[in-house]
């Protein structure tokens, strides 16, 4: 187990950060291994037939046998988005010691792989230079595979990313530290005690107890995480890479095109058909936590396009986002906005470039079926 003791100052001190070599080097979990998450399916579909001439045996050589990864690969955010060129210009400055230290711990106790052990395993001081030219060897990879493999679907990714964050401060605004917590994964526990509580990571590999001592805490969330990941060790700065919310809405299956009909709505009248399916995302129940039959009694009052977008907006999301998961155009979805908004049952806020949308008090009370 893992602890973090944080202070009053460290919680308001707690920052957000996205991270792309973080993404980058937690997906090569699901290439090694499709079953850490069926999510993630297509995604590693698409991605397996597009490798072509990338070194993957030195991409899986990465990945210990029980999932573990070097910590040197996944450095900490210096910014709140990071461009991933200079996350990987600090992995270039990593140590030799360090880098040899890392990839040993990763796959301990099992063996190095071969394309590793030549050349981590010789004495220190006549293989410094050698382990230095793996470390460039897979910087070089690394970013080959980024290019290929994440940068074209970042924009998804960070969507995500920031609709989690949002979600998580208001979570910590509504309710502290204790519902930020609450729901980001059942291995996390926070305990209050008087003016510091405590953070405890459960199940981790290895332990420590650390104090935050005005370092604030780093939440970054990741949507090809499957639990979380604190630094390995206690000297530090507090953070936390963890799985993000609304990974299910990445890969939405292809959609079901009728003969003579495009593949993408071009009016808003055309979002819902008559079974009350608003795009390919799905039935118009699956949405939103009022339940099937509290979203079913909107449809008569609302039609089903807009009903499907009230039971979507739980949580705020952007207008992109939103066509994104149905699989619409913005445009088609930005007209049923403005009605909702207009009758009272949105409200919005802007957050940077983008204007967030969630359901008002009263699209709370008709969501769920309240009067």
């Amino acid at each position: 187990m893992i602890s973090f003791e944080l202070g009053v100052e460290d919680l308001a001190d707690t920052r957000f950060a996205i991270s792309p070599l973080s993404e980058t080097v937690l997906s090569l979990r699901v290439l090694r291994d499709p079953g850490v998450s069926a999510l993630h399916l297509p995604w590693r579909r698409s991605v397996l037939g597009r490798l072509g001439a990338l070194d993957t045996g030195l991409l899986m050589a990465l990945v210990a046998d029980r999932l573990t990864l070097p910590d040197f690969l996944t450095p900490r955010p210096t910014a709140f988005e990071p461009a991933f060129e200079d996350e990987l210009a600090v992995v270039r400055r990593t140590p030799p010691g360090t880098v040899r230290r890392d990839l040993l711990a990763a796959h301990a106790p099992d063996p190095l792989p071969a394309a590793l052990r030549a050349v981590v395993d010789g004495p220190p001081a006549r293989d410094d230079a050698a382990v230095a030219g793996l470390r460039d060897r897979i910087c070089a990879l690394l970013h080959r595979y980024w290019e290929i493999a994440v940068r074209p679907v970042w924009p998804q990714i960070r969507l995500v990313a920031e609709a989690d964050m949002t979600y998580r401060a208001r979570q910590l605004a509504r309710g502290g530290a204790r519902l930020l917590f609450a729901d980001m994964h059942p291995q996390l526990r926070w305990e209050d005690g008087g003016p510091r509580g405590v953070l405890r990571i459960h199940r981790t590999i290895g332990g420590y107890e650390a104090r935050a001592a005005g370092r604030g805490l780093l939440l970054v969330p990741c949507v090809f995480a499957h639990k979380p990941a604190p630094p390995v060790g206690p000297d530090e700065p507090p953070s936390l890479l963890y799985p993000s919310r609304g990974v299910a809405t990445l890969w939405p299956p292809a959609p079901a095109v009728a003969a003579g009909v495009g593949s993408v709505p071009a009016r808003a009248t055309d979002l819902a058909d008559p079974a009350g399916h608003f795009g390919p995302a799905g039935p118009l129940g699956t949405a939103g936590p009022a339940g099937p039959g509290a979203a079913q009694a909107l449809v008569p009052l609302l039609g089903a396009p807009r009903a499907r977008l009230l039971g979507l907006l739980a949580e705020p999301l952007a207008t992109i986002e939103l066509a994104r998961r149905l699989r619409v155009t913005p445009s088609a979805v930005s007209q049923h906005l403005r009605v909702l908004y207009a009758a009272g049952l949105l409200t919005r806020a802007r957050h940077g470039r983008q204007v967030l949308y969630r359901r008002s008090p009263l699209g709370e009370q008709l969501a769920a079926g309240r009067p």
